[in-house]
């Protein structure tokens, strides 16, 4: 039989209270640890929602640094070439409100940085998000509300960073999963033409 939890005090009363530093690590402002960490980041994951509470959490990367500190509460992130879905983005213009996780690779912990976000189309700072010729055609910039690092328990559980406890080979390739779920009229060779040694040169056009 399912038991489901109905209401903030049972959630509570189960979990218990969290510790006091856990409770009184939220800041509001970038400490310099905070802008080294993003200097040092590759990646990071944002999280949006619609208006209608419908979610959505997207993952970008780009050379460490590539979200740009504009001061002490405010940070902005590229938009690169992608699917041209723009979830997060059609989001954002319901609901600003964004969560993003950064990560470096190796290590356990993460930075997390809630706040409001909006769609810059332009901008002077642009000229300081070029990679391999490519200037955006928008920014996240988001007003930071809440930031702190979090706990390295889900990667060490995980073993995440633990190359001996990789399978890359469990599911099939790229191309033999995009015919399988998504696209069974195309040939198999030509979606393993598509995602061949060409697809990582054309990332930024």
């Amino acid at each position: 039989m399912t038991v489901e939890i109905t209401s903030h005090e049972e959630l509570r009363e189960l979990l218990g209270a969290p510790l006091p530093r856990a409770a009184a690590k939220e800041r509001t402002l970038l400490h310099e640890r905070d802008r080294q960490w993003l200097a040092a980041s590759p990646f990071c994951l944002v999280a949006t929602a619609g208006a209608d509470g419908s979610c959505d959490v997207s993952p970008k990367g780009d050379p460490p640094g590539f979200t740009l500190v504009l001061d002490g509460t405010t940070i902005a992130i590229p938009e690169r070439p992608g699917n041209r879905r723009a979830d997060g983005y059609r989001n954002i213009l319901d609901n600003p409100h964004v969560g993003l996780i950064y990560l470096i690779p190796g290590r356990t912990d993460t930075l997390r940085i809630n706040g409001r976000a909006r769609l810059v189309r332009d901008a002077p700072f642009f000229d300081d998000m070029v990679v391999k010729g490519h200037r955006p055609v928008l920014a996240v910039v988001v007003e930071i509300e809440q930031i702190f690092y979090h706990c390295a328990k889900a990667f060490l559980r995980s073993q995440l960073w633990q190359p001996e406890t990789w399978q890359p080979d469990a599911l099939p390739s790229r191309p033999r999963l995009i015919k399988e779920v998504e696209a069974p009229a195309e040939s198999l060779a030509d979606l393993e033409r598509h995602y061949g040694p060409d697809y990582a040169r054309r990332i930024y056009s």
